[in-house]
């Protein structure tokens, strides 16, 4: 199943990732154009992210400050060489399938900030051995932690 959900993903991604999406300090941002600015964490299919990733709650570009509110569908998807991301304070949404296959990814950290975790959030991470979900988060989606083989521990 791992198999061919990786080369169904594999296939559509470059289709997924934002043409418009805008590279700051090595991560992708979709920005919306009107106040409140505001940045959403995506993909680029061709520049994978990988080490250890600290999302900052807010960019500048072009003059203005955009806080950064989400982490998008896609986002990390397929990053088999990342191995920590923090998220900040001001996330409040993680986006369907966002850190799926990511196979080095041991431990994530969800905020309280966030609200709402996406279906198939963290699916296929067969490194992840454990996840702190914020008290903030009132909706999980269906499987988001679908085939973590690993995961031993789940907490709030």
């Amino acid at each position: 199943m791992k198999k061919v959900l990786f080369f169904i993903v594999s296939l559509l991604l470059p289709l997924m990732a934002s043409a418009d999406a805008i590279k700051i300090n090595g991560i992708y941002y979709n920005l919306s154009s009107s106040w409140p600015y505001k940045a959403e964490v995506t993909s680029n299919a061709s520049d994978k992210y990988t080490g250890d990733i600290t999302i900052p709650s807010t960019v500048i570009y072009g003059g203005k400050t955009y806080d950064v509110t989400s982490i998008g569908y896609y986002a990390f998807g397929i990053c088999t060489g990342l191995t920590s991301v923090a998220i900040p304070n001001s996330i409040t949404s993680i986006g369907q399938y966002a850190f799926c296959n990511c196979d080095n990814l041991t431990d994530i950290q969800i905020p309280n900030s966030v609200t709402s975790l996406g279906a198939w959030a963290f699916a296929d991470c067969d490194g992840l051995i454990s996840a702190t979900i914020g008290h903030g988060v009132t909706a999980i989606d269906t499987k988001t932690f679908e085939d973590c083989y690993h995961l031993r521990s789940i907490t709030s």
